[in-house]
């Protein structure tokens, strides 16, 4: 197992756990808690995709980071409000 790998693995866990965390009620889908999570999960996953490249996992993460930095902005706009 190489470095990416390594870094692939720990977005996973953060995504998973962060999916874990929403599910049983400690989080919500609008906690900022929950967002980052997933966005650094994602960003990982992203890293490790540039060396152990595979299109439909690279297409999703990408997916993932914009909605999810779009709940963001979306959130923190709200919260302006």
């Amino acid at each position: 197992m190489d470095i990416y790998q390594i870094i692939g693995f720990v977005g996973m866990l953060f995504i998973v756990y962060a999916y874990l965390l929403l599910q049983i009620k400690k989080y919500t889908i609008t906690s900022f808690s929950y967002q980052v999570l997933n966005l650094i999960g994602a960003i990982l996953l992203l890293i490790s995709l540039f060396v152990h490249f595979n299109l439909g996992s690279f297409i999703i993460e990408v997916f993932w980071i914009i909605i999810t930095l779009f709940g963001m902005y979306k959130n923190l706009k709200e919260k302006k409000n």
